[in-house]
């Protein structure tokens, strides 16, 4: 898996859809598994050169953006494959977004988002089954008032009731579907609008961004992150590479199409390798595991709060029970986004009898370390794996004042986990100063992560900005996190720091309790929790123990630590008033 072998494989996401295409033309490339229709690799490639060519008539190209605001629908995936194919930006933006998060995230992208794809206002439940009201046209509309910049508004709906200036997809569509049979029944004009299309192909290079994808906001605002061509077919050689993914998978897509782990991960690399993409246009538990029954799904990946959702269904009036579905088909799971817990990957053996996680992240074009295939319990307990050597993983001191890489670390040292190589983004679209703090001169992405590599692979020890000093020490919280949710009364924890007078920081733990069982008092809990800390040293054990109905959580699923930061201030002065934290200082 090096570099020398990776040039020796086409560079560009299309090629893929153009050489299974050729070799298997009437195989199934994608199954939407919530309108139950099936597309063929032939069909696959002629929707791609429909709306390229669409998109071409519309004047747009290569480096122009288009953003979409939609569910990972079939016409969702057609766009952002015609969009690569020409070189034009694909963002797609979280469903869960405000209005005025909206309109900030466009924003950044001026002059370069030419056009917005939306649905129509539509009554929907989120993945929990809640009933909820998503906004869209709403969002447009803030969109059109606000960002001149923006020529083309496309709104997917099943009446056409777009505003004026709006133009309705069906409409759309179905002029790109008529012109391309006109342009077929001339054979002269096909061929014409062919070699145009060929031509404007020709004009992108590998290493020219093709996707931007938001950064979480985990510790700020959202970044848009471009990826290229080359990193994006690069993780999908090495992840096809890593757990095995052939022509024979068929592999779940239920993440949401504003994140890698969707993108990249789930939907590109099974394109990539030939195999069957089954679509959900949003995650929900049972969905998900009605799929895996009905279409002998083999492979698939979530975040372990997903999994959690999984397993308990049939705990609701009305729901099917998750020991109900017939899971036999899978082959292969992958989990990522945080730390599990023994019991969670004991349970995970149970659902598939090969598992596996990594590090990913949007910067990396997504995975760069892989867990053994055939590891059990205590491998992948044991690190987050290994790298390849076309995507090598390095541990180092900061970026230096002259923009390099600071000096590689020796192993077992703590450290900013580095990787270098095809995966590292081309950078954060119109913001110079952010890309410089993440890509070294030499092309090293600095991850944000800290951590050190070992026999076993690499460890990560937390986020770099999250890292909290009591004493003079070092505090990296998942460690405290990894050892509160080892008691059975325990969800989850999340642990931030806080200003405090004796100790410079102290230590605050957020606990989520497990729901649907009888729990001692949170006198009783507390007392629990202080003596199960008594295992770790005393600089690292909790200053402030604070339960909360649910741990909030970032748009992956993911402890939002911003969140937390923004309330500990609050937290940390009402117990200072009960005389408590640093009061007495």
């Amino acid at each position: 898996m090096s570099l020398e072998e990776f040039n020796q494989i086409p560079h560009f996401v299309c090629d893929y859809v153009t050489k299974w295409a050729q070799q298997k033309p009437d195989a199934i490339a994608i199954i939407d598994a919530d309108d139950g229709k099936w597309v063929t690799w032939k069909d696959f490639e002629t929707a791609i050169n429909i709306y390229a060519l669409a998109l071409l008539d519309m004047n747009l190209r290569k480096g122009d953006i288009i953003v979409s605001m939609l569910p990972l629908t079939l016409e969702h995936i057609f766009f952002e494959y015609a969009c690569f194919k020409l070189g034009i930006l694909f963002c797609p933006f979280d469903v869960r977004l405000k209005r005025d998060e909206v309109v900030r995230c466009v924003q950044l992208l001026d002059p370069k988002a030419k056009m917005f794809l939306h649905a129509d206002d539509t009554e929907s439940e989120d993945r929990s089954g809640a009933k909820k009201f998503y906004e869209f046209k709403q969002f447009a509309r803030a969109v059109k008032k606000t960002c001149k910049f923006v020529k083309y508004f496309i709104q997917f709906s099943p009446v056409e009731d777009a505003d004026r200036g709006t133009i309705g997809f069906l409409n759309w569509l179905r002029d790109a579907k008529d012109n391309y049979r006109k342009y077929q029944g001339d054979p002269t004009q096909f061929q014409k609008k062919m070699d145009q299309l060929a031509a404007a192909a020709a004009q992108v290079k590998d290493d020219d961004p093709i996707l931007i994808i938001y950064t979480t906001g985990t510790t700020g605002f959202p970044k848009p992150a471009m990826l290229t061509n080359a990193g994006i077919v690069c993780q999908n050689w090495c992840m096809a590479q890593a757990f095995e993914f052939s022509e024979d998978d068929r592999m779940l897509v239920n993440l949401p199409p504003s994140h890698v782990g969707c993108q990249t991960e789930q939907l590109m690399t099974t394109l990539f390798a030939g195999g069957i993409a089954v679509v959900l246009h949003i995650f929900k538990a049972d969905k998900s595991l009605q799929a895996i029954e009905d279409y002998k799904v083999t492979a698939f990946g979530q975040i372990p709060s997903l999994f959690a959702m999984e397993w308990q269904l049939g705990r609701k009036k009305g729901e099917r029970p998750y020991d109900t579905y017939d899971l036999s088909s899978l082959r292969f799971a992958i989990y990522g986004g945080q730390a599990v817990s023994r019991k969670f990957l004991e349970r995970l053996s149970t659902m598939a009898p090969q598992f596996g996680s990594g590090l990913g992240l949007t910067e990396l074009s997504g995975f760069v370390s892989y867990t053994p295939l055939n590891g059990t319990v205590d491998d992948i307990l044991a690190s987050l794996g290994t790298d390849f050597p076309v995507t090598p993983l390095s541990i180092r001191n900061g970026i230096q004042e002259d923009g390099t890489a600071g000096e590689e670390l020796p192993d077992g040292e703590i450290g900013e986990v580095c990787y270098s190589g095809p995966q590292v983004f081309l950078g954060y679209f119109g913001n110079d100063e952010a890309t410089r703090k993440t890509i070294s001169k030499d092309g090293f992405c600095y991850t944000g992560d800290l951590g050190f590599k070992d026999d076993n692979g690499l460890h990560l020890a937390g986020r770099s900005k999250f890292v909290i000093k009591p004493k003079g020490y070092q505090v990296y919280p998942p460690q405290i996190e990894a050892h509160i949710e080892k008691l059975p009364e325990v969800m989850m924890a999340a642990v931030v720091g806080a200003k405090h007078e004796v100790y410079s920081e102290g230590v605050v733990l957020y606990v989520e309790l497990k729901k649907g069982r009888k729990l001692p008092t949170e006198v009783e809990l507390k007392k629990k929790i202080l003596e199960h800390c008594e295992e770790l040293p005393a600089y690292m054990r909790p200053n402030l123990i604070i339960f909360m109905d649910e741990i909030p959580l970032n748009r992956v699923d993911k402890t939002d630590y911003k969140e937390l930061y923004d309330r500990v201030v609050a937290d940390v002065d009402a117990e200072r008033a009960k005389g408590g934290w640093d009061a007495k200082a």
